[in-house]
């Protein structure tokens, strides 16, 4: 989200309550003002205290608040917001919303919001009362209206029972509100991205692999799909959970990867290759351990495939963007592996300073010069990088990409 959104932020009476102060959290990182308004059930399971020392902002639970212009409250607050959002939203206040109740602050200002404020609302509470008719009428009431729905999730219930009804994680609303409020700059295409590294074995338990997390790839996924794509994420093995909106698919090696990405490729108008895929795998793998002695062991390793420049060179390809992690040399390196590999738009950045870590900063390269995405937070990095590449895609006149020696433009 943009550091100039103002986001409502309602909280009930529920015990995911707690849980909320992390949204909180999170939206304030991401830049955003967060107005935080509370029922006052919700103040008997964390205190107003919690959500100010957050958000630096009064915490609003009256009708008639001395800290809001005129005491309207309800009016005032979302007047300029880009969202409310309720987390957690009872099966109480979401049977007041679908009745069009005001009986307090919050159930008023989500009446009185203007239409081009969304309302988003993070259900929570026991399964029974999820899977009661009366609830589900609610809900389906409340799609017809055009709020939308984030979660609920299946899980465990602080009432000790297990299913469906589940708030869902901070970090998870926090997504998935980025996905409703971003610009739908790829709306209509498919996107096909690899992430992650690859595992070439050796023998049973030892391989050859390097050290990508995966947090890129699944960043770039995360904002194509807040862009109105659809995406389908191959990964190699990380620990970085994948969106819930992707179509995902768990690979091993580059062998794998390379078949997954011909399955798959035919359907994509956009195929970005953030996966760090090994170069060389061994020419042979042993099905058992290999016992250590005291001899040389000496690994023939051969080629893997290089799957970007395959998709690039198929017939009617689709837009292809290479990634590229160097340690020296990096502008030379990436114009090199651009102009060779026959790709429109190439991300590149030092790996020194990118592996592993949760920002990133690169540099695209492509027919119009050099451009600088600063250094960010990877899912920053990558909302921009996704706006770069729908640019290009709207230029009619885009060709294969030729070396260029334009001067580096810095792209907010």
């Amino acid at each position: 989200m943009t550091d100039s959104r103002k986001i409502v932020l309602g909280v009930t009476g529920g015990i995911a309550a707690y849980k909320t102060a992390e949204l909180a959290r999170l939206l304030v990182k991401d830049g955003c003002e967060v107005q935080v308004v509370m029922t006052p059930a919700a103040t008997e399971f964390i205190t107003p205290a919690t959500f100010q020392a957050l958000t630096g902002k009064p915490v609003l639970t009256e009708m008639s608040d001395a800290n809001v212009p005129n005491r309207m409250a309800h009016i005032e607050l979302t007047r300029g917001a880009s969202a409310i959002v309720v987390a957690p939203a009872t099966a109480d206040f979401i049977a007041r919303l679908v009745q069009g109740r005001a009986d307090d602050l919050l159930a008023a200002l989500c009446l009185a919001r203007p239409v081009d404020c969304p309302l988003l609302i993070a259900p929570a509470m026991n399964r029974e009362m999820w899977d009661n008719p009366a609830t589900q009428r609610n809900i389906a009431q409340l799609e017809r209206d055009g709020v939308a729905l984030l979660g609920p999730a299946s899980g465990d219930q602080a009432c000790g029972e297990t299913g469906l009804g589940r708030m869902l994680e901070p970090v998870q609303i926090h997504h998935e509100m980025a996905a409703y409020l971003q610009p739908r700059l790829l709306a209509g295409k498919q996107v096909l991205i690899t992430a992650g590294p690859t595992y070439e074995a050796i023998d049973a338990v030892r391989g050859i692999t390097n050290r990508s997390s995966g947090k890129m790839g699944y960043a770039v996924a995360r904002a194509a799909l807040a862009a109105g794509a659809q995406v389908t994420l191959i990964s190699g093995p990380t620990t970085v959970p994948a969106p819930v909106a992707a179509r995902f698919e768990a690979v091993t090696s580059a062998d794998e990867m390379f078949a997954a990405v011909q399955k798959h490729l035919h359907n994509a108008d956009i195929f970005i290759s953030v996966a760090a895929v090994a170069d060389y795998r061994p020419e042979r793998s042993s099905d058992h351990k290999l016992k250590k002695s005291g001899a040389a062991l000496n690994l023939k390793l051969v080629p893997t495939p290089d799957i970007v420049a395959w998709a690039a060179a198929q017939p009617n390809a689709p837009f292809c963007v290479g990634f590229a992690a160097e340690t020296e040399n990096l502008h030379q390196h990436a114009q090199e592996k651009r102009r060779r590999k026959k790709l429109p738009l190439l991300a590149a950045n030092l790996a020194q300073t990118a592996l592993g870590a949760d920002d990133n900063e690169l540099i695209l390269f492509d027919d119009n010069g050099v451009h600088v995405l600063p250094r960010a937070p990877k899912l920053a990095v990558a909302r921009r990088l996704i706006a770069h590449i729908a640019r290009l895609m709207d230029r009619s006149d885009l060709q294969h990409p030729a070396p260029s020696n334009r001067g580096e433009q810095r792209l907010h």
